[in-house]
């Protein structure tokens, strides 16, 4: 039994679809005019185990995801101006990094994944549709929802009209009936995309376009509709009117889910702090995407997640270690067998109550301290992870000593700008820790050997001491000018 927090209740209840045979879920995508940021992975990650769990209880022919993409809108209108290029490119451009970077996570991909611009005709006929039933009207060349004809307007998001309208502090176009009222469509001028209708040369709003696309993919009533925390007003709430008023006898979506945001260091990701970055910056400065995927499950989506190189590191030794058990002695423990693993059913039960990835997580670890590798390899895979690919990863970058001697994995892959080139670097500083490891032990003094391990610490160096060898591993945050700087 799966249960999920549902949004519309605000509590947690037993997931029961509308048809077990045809298990639908729509997820609010990206507007496509650059990058996708870490933020923006979140509810990716998430809803992508979300997926993976559905598919695992309810057979994977029998789970419907689709998530759009928003290709017009005026930030892409804008970018648009500044460079001086195509939309048409610009959005075909960011919609292929999209899927590049999301890819790197190892999120699957939707079975469906709309453009808005392929579904103006189906926008302009429930808008239409809409101004007939009374639930919006013209006015200026625009047209808008009149959220006095839904009666139950604010309740997904717990708010009523009147503190939303006490609480309006932009200039309210002097059109609009309400100043809550919403656009469903707007004029276009000048360079502007638009489309012709029944009101003159325009675009529609940014709402209608969910409205449209779920309805067409997914039907009037479908199961599980999903996206960040901030989309919850007005976007949401808005598609919820819109959709309610224009098809009366379906429900929408039935459970509603939403992930928090996401912080860097505690503090909220912003251009102007500098701690701004994309997914695409991770993985140029040579953070796996498995690292990501991990940090960004270790809290539980319905809390504020905090991103810190801290925990980019831990996730890498974890991974380091599944990698180091999965791919050694592997002619004992063939992936012909490791290929039939299943999940352990209090992993199934972690996910199943309400996606408790942090719980999922610390069974893993549970799994890799005790060496059961059909349950580890089985929780990964369900989780998102690919076992062969985290071997390829992770298990054979190594620099160990031993009796001043360098044993190294068979294939030295870089992990960081110019790392290769310095792997006899990092041989004469393990030579030289040992060395210093050995005086330290015979005078007592550790001062010495602990200053050189914190400064390789620092330098994205992991140090693994053992009484037979030291190892050190080149990790996420490697940082060459630290190792040059001790030399």
């Amino acid at each position: 039994m799966i249960k999920l927090h549902n949004t519309k209740t605000r509590r947690k209840e037993a997931f029961v679809p509308i048809d077990d045979q045809n298990v639908r879920m729509y997820v609010c995508g990206p507007t496509v005019y650059d990058r996708a940021h870490l933020g923006n992975a979140r509810p990716v990650v998430v809803f992508d185990v979300l997926y993976r769990l559905l598919r695992h209880v309810y057979g994977e022919g029998r789970v419907t995801y689709v998530r759009n993409f928003t290709d017009v809108d005026d930030k892409i209108n804008a970018k648009a101006a500044e460079t001086g290029r195509d939309i048409r490119e610009i959005t075909d451009e960011t919609i292929g990094w999209y899927h590049e970077d999301m890819d790197a996570l190892g999120a699957l991909r939707p079975d469906h994944a709309p453009r808005a611009t392929e579904y103006i005709p189906p926008m302009v006929a429930m808008i239409l549709d809409l101004i007939e039933k009374g639930h919006a009207y013209e006015a200026d060349g625009h047209v808008l929802f009149d959220v006095n004809s839904y009666d139950a307007y604010g309740a997904l998001s717990g708010r009523k009209l009147e503190d939303m309208r006490a609480g309006e502090r932009v200039e309210v176009a002097d059109y609009k009936r309400d100043p809550m009222d919403f656009v469903l469509w707007k004029p276009s001028s000048g360079k502007q995309p638009g489309w012709e209708s029944p009101w003159g040369y325009g675009r529609p709003g940014w709402h209608i376009e969910c409205s449209a696309m779920s309805l067409d993919l997914l039907g009037e009533s479908f199961d599980i509709h999903g996206g960040g925390l901030d989309l919850q007003f007005p976007h949401h709430e808005n598609e919820i009117a819109q959709s309610c008023c224009a098809n009366p006898t379906g429900d929408f979506a039935r459970y509603w889910l939403h992930n928090e945001m996401l912080q860097v260091e505690g503090k909220k990701m912003s251009k102007s702090l500098g701690n701004f970055f994309t997914v695409r910056d991770l993985l140029d400065q040579g953070v796996p995407g498995e690292v990501i995927r991990f940090v960004l499950l270790s809290t539980h989506y319905r809390s504020p997640m905090d991103w810190t190189d801290k925990k980019m590191r831990e996730a890498e030794k974890t991974l380091r270690k599944i990698a180091e058990l999965l791919g050694s002695d592997p002619l004992t423990k063939p992936w012909v067998d490791l290929r039939y693993a299943t999940p352990p059913q209090e992993f199934i039960e972690a996910l199943a109550n309400d996606l408790n990835t942090s719980l999922a997580l610390t069974l893993i670890g549970k799994y890799l301290k005790n060496r059961q590798e059909f349950e580890l390899v089985g929780a990964l895979r369900l989780l998102g992870f690919f076992p062969e690919a985290l071997v390829q990863t992770f298990a054979e970058v190594r620099i160990q000593t031993v009796d001043n001697s360098l044993v190294s994995g068979v294939n030295i892959q870089t992990r960081g700008a110019g790392l290769k080139t310095d792997m006899n670097s990092l041989n004469d500083l393990g030579k030289r820790l040992q060395k210093i490891r050995k005086e330290a032990m015979e005078s007592g003094n550790f001062s010495e050997m602990d200053a050189l391990k914190s400064a390789l610490t620092d330098a994205g160096i992991e140090v693994r001491m053992s009484k037979e060898s030291i190892e050190l591993i080149p990790g996420v945050s490697f940082d060459l000018a630290k190792l040059e700087a001790l030399k």
